[in-house]
């Protein structure tokens, strides 16, 4: 069956239940593997009339969800869910899933230099909500000095657990244990959750470098933030228990944006997604989420997880310093790798050797007489972590990722297939054959920002007719504020420990977003979540097609632009109720969308008359039959937040496959937060089963 052909064009509560059916014959070994979520309206005493009297609530409530929405967890049976699943009131009954962790030169290239606006007062009022694997509290990074105490809004408390003090910067922590053990304390043992944090809202950190690489200020996209870390992820996942935990306290707690660099492997039907769930109930209270679009890009289009409307789905990008690691041959042949290491070998050559027995090097398989105080050629690049154990001197491994470099335990060089193969040709052909692997260095990359391989792709598999991801952002070698006690290269055998390290992932560059939003909103203080989410998207810089061949749906509207996201002039908005139409439109009835929205919302008679492409969203994508002539009509509805008497005038890029149409062509505002709506009509020849084409209107 042929693929439908894609368009895409870019402008632009009440009682917490408390309690659940037991069965009396549940097996409690059974019971401890099946955590399960249960959102829903019905009162605590509608639930305690049904219990068995054999067991106590106590036993196996794990956690209520009462602080911003309607919810608990539970130690079920399968044959218990389906009962409680079953009743009236209740919404939804799932079992926990767990979710994945998605992973300073970054803000200067996107202009938002030291010395750009900003609005220190208020941006010192500005709290970010990080959802991660903690927070290392003595780094620099957040350092309190200088600061005031919180803000009067701040409702949030320092439960950092054992070892664990907040400030007037990290004024907020929280550890959730429900779903999976993440310790007992909201210190950051992986160093993921210490990098996003700083990312976002980092202190102004001098002479910051990785062993001397990169060396300059490491700081956030506002610096004067506060932050509160809230732990749901450790090494084996984050449990679906705890985001939503997670979500329910942040929200409580009156932190102003949230940053949450988790997702699952695919999309999820948004009642199925705890993070979409989680991210309706903020946006409802005027809290924007910014989320990791996910690192399954080599899996092709269609591989975004962020899918929610309502969400900031952000892809990882370069920028225009990109880390090398070259290898010179024994005949002078000198190949560009990609690593991260200051590792030197003194300019001498050393024996280079490939186990043809163990191509791929894996751990436990390599000889170590054979690979002893030689460089070895593995075919794959987990082959470092196996080639350092048998005692080899460093590595040369085989990668399909161009231009993103990773931290690695000893010298090794990561080089692109064709160059691999080259070195195997040498080796072949050379009694003695010998290499030197130098030290990383960075060089110049004038084709950033590009969109990286590991960075999932559109369409969005949910709603075809919202395009996700949103936006790119600087993902790839990011540094940034590290765990103390983790492995910059995330190998056991690397006993280093830093204060800084790169980590390259969708989960780097979704904190840049973060950044970026919550700076926009020390300028507009008032603005609602679309309307922010809106004015990011629309200021975003156009990426080069050529650079980036799946275009859109690699990057969204473009890269981020924080200097010009402050002055959009015009955003589209969306609320509540738009959301729950949309959602009717796809489909859901109102038990679906009560699983979202934890109330009794309904269908509107209006929600059948809509599209999902009738969202007022700041792009403008439609699903078009194989094989057919088309034509699309957008509606939308602009508000003036810029100038109170100004016209705007449409400007269409050419695209010849394409015929666009505005109505009507100009847009004259009297005042401020005046609406205004236009219609656009999209007209086409026939589109193969893969196909997709674009424009811009402006």
């Amino acid at each position: 069956m042929a693929k439908p052909g894609f368009l895409s064009f870019l402008a632009i509560s009440l009682i917490l239940m408390l309690s659940m059916i037991l069965s009396s014959g549940a097996a409690e070994e059974d019971r401890k593997a099946s955590l399960h979520c249960i959102l829903g309206i019905t009162t605590r005493r509608r639930i305690l009339s049904i219990i068995s009297p054999f067991h106590s609530v106590a036993n196996y409530l794990i956690r209520s969800y009462s602080r911003s929405f309607n919810g608990f967890a539970a130690k079920l049976t399968n044959e218990e869910a389906n009962k409680l699943a079953s009743m009236r009131g209740v919404v939804s009954v799932f079992p926990s899933k767990v979710y994945h962790l998605q992973t300073t030169r970054s803000w200067d290239f996107m202009g938002l230099n030291k010395t750009a606006k900003r609005n220190r007062t208020v941006e010192s009022d500005v709290i970010i909500g990080v959802i991660d694997t903690g927070i290392w509290p003595e780094s620099e990074s957040f350092s309190d000095e200088g600061f005031s105490p919180p803000p009067k809004k701040w409702k949030g408390s320092c439960k950092g657990g054992q070892n664990f003090t907040c400030n007037n910067k990290l004024i907020g922590a929280r550890l959730y244990n429900l779903d999976l053990a993440v310790g007992d304390s909201v210190r950051d043992t992986e160093g993921h959750g210490t990098h996003t944090a700083s990312t976002a809202a980092g202190n102004n950190v001098e002479n910051a470098s990785f062993f001397g690489l990169a060396k300059g200020t490491a700081r956030g996209g506002v610096p004067s933030a506060r932050i509160a870390a809230y732990k749901v992820c450790s090494a084996a996942g984050c449990g679906e228990a705890d985001i939503l935990a997670a979500f329910d306290d942040a929200i409580a707690d009156g932190v102003d944006l949230i940053t949450i660099s988790i997702g699952t492997p695919f999309s999820l039907e948004f009642y199925q997604d705890s993070v979409a769930i989680g991210a309706f109930h903020a946006a409802e209270k005027g809290i924007l989420t910014m989320q990791s679009a996910g690192n399954a890009g080599t899996s092709g289009l269609g591989s975004v997880s962020s899918v929610a409307p309502w969400i900031l789905s952000v892809a990882a990008s370069s920028t225009d310093r990109l880390f090398v690691d070259k290898v010179v041959l024994g005949n002078g042949t000198t190949l560009n790798g990609f690593s991260i290491h200051p590792f030197s070998l003194n300019g001498t050559k050393f024996p280079l050797v490939y186990d043809t027995d163990a191509g791929l090097c894996p751990v436990g398989f390599l000889n170590s007489s054979f690979v002893k105080n030689k460089l070895v050629l593995c075919d794959d690049f987990e082959g470092i972590i196996g080639a350092q154990g048998a005692g080899a001197l460093g590595s040369i491994v085989a990668t399909t990722f161009d231009n993103v470099s990773y931290v690695v335990p000893f010298p090794a060089s990561a080089l692109r297939i064709d160059d691999y193969f080259s070195v195997k040709s040498y080796l072949n052909s050379t009694k003695q054959p010998k290499a030197e692997i130098l030290k990383s260095e960075t060089i110049k990359d004038s084709a950033a920002p590009m969109v990286a391989p590991f960075s999932s792709r559109g369409p969005n598999f949910i709603v075809p007719d919202i395009l996700k991801p949103d936006i790119s952002a600087p993902g790839v070698d990011i540094l940034a504020a590290y765990s103390q006690v983790a492995s910059p290269s995330d190998t056991p055998t690397d006993k280093r420990r830093v204060k800084y390290s790169f980590i390259s992932g969708t989960s780097m560059a979704c904190p840049h977003a973060a950044g970026v939003a919550a700076y926009v909103k020390t300028f507009h203080p008032d603005w609602s979540p679309s309307a922010i989410k809106s004015a990011i998207m629309t200021t975003a810089w156009p990426m080069d097609r050529s650079n980036n061949p799946d275009r859109e749906f690699g990057y969204g509207s473009g890269h981020l632009n924080p200097v010009e996201a402050i002055n959009p002039g015009l955003v589209y908005e969306a609320v509540k109720g738009d959301y729950i139409r949309l959602l009717c439109s796809i489909g859901y009835d109102e038990g679906k969308v009560r699983q979202i929205t934890g109330d009794n919302s309904s269908c509107p008679d209006t929600s059948k008359k809509m599209l999902p492409r009738d969202l007022n969203y700041p792009s403008l994508t439609a699903k078009v039959p194989v094989g057919k002539s088309f034509t699309v009509v957008f509606h939308r509805r602009v508000t003036n937040v810029g100038v109170a008497r100004s016209t705007y005038k449409v400007k269409v890029s050419s695209n010849t496959k394409l015929k666009v149409k505005v109505i009507p062509e100009v847009l004259s505002f009297k005042s401020l937060k005046e609406k205004k709506s236009y219609n656009v009509t999209v007209t086409g020849e026939a589109l193969g089963g893969t196909s997709m084409l674009s424009t811009s209107l402006v």
